[in-house]
């Protein structure tokens, strides 16, 4: 199977076809990559349908998307989000 790249916070991270960032991002071995406001503990995939939002990630410059729902494509930018995601 074909595997393409995104970066994730300046590391490429190895994707499949039909991929969720999530999926990318945990199959690399990176189970967490957000942390919460308060305790600062770690997150990532949670329920993995969409429900919750504990894998927000920010995506080409757009905050507060979710991992298990946005498909991984060739050349994206992905970071940790911090906090809401919006500039304070």
């Amino acid at each position: 199977m074909s595997t393409s790249t995104f970066r994730f916070d300046g590391t490429d991270i190895a994707f499949v076809p039909g991929q969720s960032v999530g999926a990318a991002l945990v199959a690399a071995g990176r189970p967490s990559w957000r942390t919460t406001r308060h305790e600062g503990s770690p997150r990532g995939l949670f329920c993995g349908i969409g429900v919750c939002f504990d894998c927000l990630v920010t995506v080409d410059g757009f905050p507060n998307e979710r991992a298990c729902l946005v498909l991984a494509e060739a050349g994206q930018q992905v970071s940790t989000q911090e906090g809401s995601g919006h500039d304070r």
